[in-house]
């Protein structure tokens, strides 16, 4: 019993940590004191079923999870923060692209100002320029798989601007040069794709293995918390609750 004390609670220290709450803001939403709260992340006593099934329900988890000896409340938590951040990443990266065409305009009315000529190629040149800053960028924080989209787009646009640079030599045959390297572009993406594959494989085989040996473990947290449950519903309040629903 007292394992599944400390299971539940330190589930429930987790998931208020990942929701940015103090035991203070959760104890006013649940109309509890802090020191309850306190008592249930420490396993020193448990929320009637009741109260456990609204706090499942408040953190979008199950009640099943809650008393689970594993890394699905942590991963999940992760998760979220990381979904939350991606917004972040994004606009960053946009704003450092847009500073490369915004430098690329400055130059375009520079250069139309002063020399009264028209450089539109300098609009053409921030292509394969934002190509770079997105692989840069795409190696902090990115997918692997769009540096090969990026690299593709680097490549022809890149090729593109010299043969317009220098149109006048009619060098159109430069455009040869992007097949091979476009093929090498293919086959590194699948030289890098399998690995990662076989790497995903081997964790989740690993994954499978730690859960048949938790197996018999999580059998028998289930028949006492089942008991736990059952004790629950056919005992009455704590006095400890009692006494802060009289104080409140």
């Amino acid at each position: 019993m007292e394992d599944i004390n400390k299971i539940i609670g330190k589930n429930l220290m987790i998931l208020r940590k990942n929701a940015k709450l103090t035991q203070m803001e959760l104890a006013d939403r649940f109309n509890y004191s802090d020191k309850t709260i306190s008592k249930w992340e420490s396993g020193e006593s448990l929320p009637s079923i009741e109260i456990l099934y609204e706090l499942a329900h408040f953190y979008d988890t199950t009640l099943d999870a809650l008393t689970q000896e594993n890394d699905i409340i942590e991963t999940s938590g992760e998760t979220k923060q990381k979904d939350k951040m991606f917004p972040t990443k994004l606009i960053i990266t946009l704003l450092a692209v847009s500073a490369v065409w915004l430098l690329a305009t400055v130059l375009f009315v520079t250069f139309k100002i002063v020399y009264a000529r028209n450089f539109h190629l300098l609009f053409l040149w921030a292509v394969p320029i934002s190509c770079i800053v997105l692989i840069i960028f795409n190696s902090i924080w990115g997918k692997y798989y769009y540096l090969f989209a990026i690299l593709s787009v680097l490549i022809w646009s890149t090729l593109t601007c010299i043969h317009l640079q220098l149109i006048q030599y009619n060098i159109w045959i430069i455009y040869i040069l992007g097949i091979p390297l476009q093929v090498a572009i293919i086959l590194w993406s699948a030289l890098i794709k399998k690995p990662r594959n076989s790497q995903k494989k081997k964790k989740k085989q690993d994954i499978l293995n730690k859960e048949e040996m938790k197996k018999h473990k999580k059998e028998k947290n289930h028949i006492e918390t089942n008991n736990l449950i059952t004790n629950n519903i056919s005992s009455n309040p704590q006095p400890n609750d009692i006494d802060d629903h009289t104080t409140k």
